[in-house]
């Protein structure tokens, strides 16, 4: 692949930095939250660019378009695809494991399919039913075979599962690898390290063994498995305590134990560590770091507005809703 350079991303940065401005900050998420009806709710959206004249009884289609638009408009006027995919993946792989498990069951899974992926989930429902997989990249084919015959042999959705999570840290590590930006490869390396924390928390609340932790961690993050496999649940915190997830691994430590309370604040400092991860890119005027920091805030934006929405119609109040909200980017 060419080396690109910052100047490519000129004219998109500044796009990015202008759509920026009507992103949901604090301020408008607190509207959002203290808004006293649907109707008043979804001016606020409008504001931030989200369905025009949209019902909320429609929230879900309006976030879904959102992000597929975002990210096929971003795609387009890169000069380089990989930035984007890094983003799209994550739901390649979730409508691989609903599709599979879908078809294994023998119901149907459409409903929990998501859009905003490489490819449509018409394409991906077409090649799971037939097995004919057109316009699908072979590594991506390769994954959910592996994935279909494991479920078919186990029956065991966890361990389909665990085929499509190792396939997809490791393709999102060779995309960004493939982009030759720094940038997008820390911030890749870091979400490997949140997915493997996170892991060996769950798991040491579990009481699982040492051996199954191996089984379950991703390679690709700073920190590797082995270290985090070797290390004692309790200090986490000193095997993290230089890098970014440093607060979150401390919260971890003391969310490992078996009786400990509530996940709530360690998987939130999770999500921030990566927000503040993201913020690095302010200083810097164009390149791809603000776009790869944009796409990520909109990630970011869209889960703050489904939590929003559904601690609304939940009858939560706002101090409930913030403590499940994550840092935004603003």
């Amino acid at each position: 692949m060419s080396h690109k350079k910052d100047t490519d991303y000129l004219s998109i940065s500044t796009r990015i930095r202008a759509m920026e401005s009507r992103m949901l900050d604090e301020a408008r998420l607190t509207r959002l939250m203290d808004a006293s009806s649907s109707g008043e709710v979804w001016k606020i959206l409008q504001e931030c660019g989200y369905g025009q004249g949209e019902e909320p009884a429609q929230a879900n289609r309006v976030l879904e378009n959102a992000r597929a638009e975002v990210m096929e408009d971003i795609r387009k006027a890169l000069p380089d695809p990989s930035v984007v995919e890094v983003f799209q993946l994550k739901y390649d792989y979730h409508n691989a494991k609903v599709l599979l498990k879908a078809r294994g069951m023998g119901v149907d899974g459409s409903h929990l399919l998501l859009e905003g992926g490489r490819y449509t989930t018409a394409v991906l429902t077409e090649g799971v039913q037939t097995g004919e997989y057109r316009g699908i990249g072979q590594r991506f084919v390769k994954a959910m075979l592996q994935a279909g015959e494991t479920l078919d042999a186990t029956h065991d959705p966890q361990m389909s599962d665990l085929v499509l999570d190792r396939a997809y840290y490791e393709e999102m590590s060779q995309l960004a690898k493939d982009s030759k930006s720094k940038f997008l490869e820390g911030y890749v390396r870091l979400c490997v390290d949140v997915a493997n924390l996170r892991t060996a928390v769950r798991v040491a609340r579990m009481e699982k063994h040492r051996d199954f932790l191996r089984q379950v961690l991703m390679p690709g993050g700073n920190v590797s498995p082995e270290q985090i496999a070797a290390t004692n649940p309790e200090d986490l915190a000193a095997l993290f305590q230089t890098g970014d997830l440093a607060q979150a691994a401390q919260l971890g430590a003391q969310a490992a134990r078996p009786a400990a309370g509530s996940l709530t604040a360690f998987e939130r400092e999770c999500d921030n560590s990566l927000t503040s991860y993201m913020r690095q890119a302010r200083r810097i005027p164009f390149g791809e770091e603000p776009v790869i920091a944009y796409l990520y805030a909109k990630e970011t934006e869209l889960t703050a507005v489904r939590t929003i929405l559904a601690g609304r119609r939940a009858g939560l109040t706002k101090e409930v809703m913030r403590e499940r909200l994550r840092e935004v980017y603003g």
